[in-house]
């Protein structure tokens, strides 16, 4: 008799192993699903507003309108405000719509609605990268950008194939010659080639000097003026591209922070979701 009280006085007074076998997975696939696609029709939302708020901000009138500087500056803090909203709207109606747990402690719950409302923002994210993806590799657009890809490879090989046929540098009359029968498109060509190969390190004595000839030979310049051009569009270009580096590692480091951010806010947003569903 006693070992019987015993025996249900231990079933009675461990509810929780029958509590957590009957409780749900772990992870609640469908609320994740869900603030996932709120996340992203949010953002859809919202950046167009800013496309459209952005474009009448433009002007075709001088003086009018605001800097292209400061509507990339004002573009990119807007992509900030709409991952962080987007996130957060997303994360809170994950942990609003997960199914309410009695068998854990307040502190598992608590977690496990910010690990559901960081992976509905991971679900976002991969979700808009792959879709991203596809369309710029199946769009028109992709597909020109593709074709200048090879484009680029081409010509990283035509600069070769320049100084295979390019006269001796020293020798101005053959420049002088040659460049004056050449067209302006061979010749804006080879030139093109020619500052993109040495715009990533020093100047090549021998590029430098070929395009020289070339300048005064096609504008009439003397050999002096030439080199001095030469030199100020050189230098003009490394710093339009020294720039476009910068501004382009501005952009990702920023976009990084703000999605990093972004995952924290689902998460704290997923778990006071969580706790205003269980109040």
């Amino acid at each position: 008799m006693e070992q019987v009280i015993v025996e249900a006085m231990t079933v009675t007074s461990s509810p929780s192993a029958a509590a957590y076998g009957s409780q749900p997975s772990a992870v609640a696939w469908g609320a994740i699903i869900a603030g996932a696609v709120a996340a992203m029709a949010t953002s859809m939302v919202l950046i167009a507003l800013g496309t459209g708020i952005g474009l009448t901000t433009l002007s075709p009138w001088s003086g009018e309108g605001v800097s292209a500087k400061s509507i990339g500056i004002a573009a990119l803090i807007w992509l900030i405000v709409v991952q962080w909203l987007s996130a957060g709207l997303g994360g809170y109606l994950t942990g609003r719509l997960r199914l309410r747990w009695t068998a854990f402690a307040h502190d598992e719950v608590f977690f496990r609605d910010t690990a559901h409302g960081f992976l509905s923002w991971a679900v976002a994210i991969a979700v808009v990268v792959v879709a991203a993806g596809t369309i710029a590799t199946s769009s028109p657009a992709g597909t020109t950008r593709h074709a200048m890809t090879g484009s680029a490879a081409t010509d990283s090989l035509g600069y070769f194939a320049d100084t295979l046929y390019r006269t001796n540098a020293g020798n101005s009359e053959n420049a002088l010659v040659v460049a004056r029968a050449a067209t302006a498109e061979d010749v804006r060509g080879e030139t093109s080639r020619i500052l993109a190969r040495n715009l990533a390190g020093n100047v090549n004595p021998d590029d430098s000097a070929y395009l020289t000839h070339v300048v005064a030979a096609r504008t009439g310049m003397s050999q002096n003026d030439a080199r001095m051009r030469v030199d100020q569009v050189i230098a003009s270009a490394k710093q339009a591209a020294d720039e476009a580096r910068k501004s382009a590692a501005t952009a990702s480091i920023a976009t990084a922070i703000s999605l990093a951010i972004g995952g924290f806010i689902a998460a704290v947003a997923a778990g006071l979701g969580g706790r205003l569903r269980d109040t």
